[in-house]
């Protein structure tokens, strides 16, 4: 098998990571994604329909590409690849989204500088990404058979969501925050947006700092559940890196205009549970059937769109009795 073979060439990765470079940039230091304030749900579904819309615009420009370059065929290919994997990693991104909401919850996080430290968990999402996509497709190259792996993997790990999709995380007692508290000087005291605090000539951390850890440990986690499911759709590392990038970027928008509405869609878990169970048990089968990509398309669509319009019913029926 043959894992890191892309339809990219140098300058198309070299133009697709100046892009993000770019972006990050400006949202940092032009529409102001290092200062505080507080998002309004206008302002997070503006962002929304910026970052789906690009990274739609991109899937039409890389079909346009392709299509010139290699034919219509493969333009057609790796185009529904990449929507595909957008697809899968934006639902997945959901969940993030409830993990991050009660830890900004559990550490009373005013919204105001919810964004700040987002910003800097893409940040070093992006960072994280790379490197386990990168790890991952060299991996997939050189031992065929870790699909199957990952895909037994996913399949546990849809079953055992499915199971325990009501069990809300211990955030006080995560042992990443404990060791957190161990090895670092903690300013327990409300220091705003800051990070970090200098009292009488010794540096601190904030508690602001301590959520930040766990938001970067918490899109680790993820991510070993994201990474896997894509490679279910594609090989591809341009392919994989590309539509991971474009759910990312969007994740801090996608947490703002959902933070108010997570309790209507409670039932979504459940679809994003047995999206990973599908995409666990169609890698598995590969060997003697390969799902093709447009019938995991409408599988994974018919199953976050169902859970969604099920919440919705459901918790409309509630506010109805």
């Amino acid at each position: 098998m043959t894992g890191l073979e892309s339809i990219a060439s140098g300058p198309m990765w070299a133009v697709f990571v100046g892009f993000v470079l770019v972006m990050l940039a400006l949202d940092l230091f032009v529409f102001g994604g290092n200062k505080a304030h507080k998002v309004s749900v206008k302002e997070a579904g503006i962002w929304s329909l910026v970052w789906v819309s690009l990274a739609l615009a991109f899937n039409g420009g890389l079909w346009w590409y392709l299509n010139g370059t290699v034919g219509a065929e493969i333009a057609d290919q790796k185009a529904l690849e990449f929507f595909s994997g957008y697809l899968i990693e934006k639902a997945l991104s959901v969940d993030n989204v409830f993990v991050f909401l009660l830890i900004f919850t559990a550490f009373q996080v005013p919204q105001q500088y919810q964004r700040r430290v987002l910003i800097y968990g893409v940040l070093g999402a992006i960072v994280m990404r790379a490197i386990m996509i990168s790890a991952g497709a060299w991996v997939v190259s050189e031992f065929s058979w870790v699909l199957y792996i990952f895909g037994a993997f996913l399949l546990y790990t849809g079953m055992r969501m499915l199971v325990a999709v009501d069990q809300e995380p211990d955030v006080a007692n995560n042992p990443v925050l404990k060791f957190a508290r161990r090895h670092l000087r903690v300013s327990e005291e409300d220091h705003g947006e800051k990070f970090f605090v200098t009292k009488a000539g010794v540096r601190f951390v904030t508690p602001l700092f301590l959520v930040l850890i766990l938001i970067e440990v918490t899109d680790l986690v993820f991510a070993v559940d994201s990474i896997p499911a894509i490679f279910a759709i594609t090989t591809d590392p341009f392919i994989v890196f590309t539509s991971n990038m474009f759910a990312i970027l969007g994740l801090r928008a996608l947490y703002f205009l959902l933070v108010d509405v997570a309790d209507r869609f409670h039932l979504l878990k459940y679809g994003l549970a047995m999206v990973l169970t599908f995409i666990g048990a169609k890698m598995l089968i590969m060997p003697w059937y390969h799902v093709p990509v447009q019938a995991s398309l409408a599988v994974v669509a018919v199953l976050i769109a169902g859970s969604c319009i099920a919440s919705l019913i459901v918790t409309r029926k509630g506010a109805g009795k």
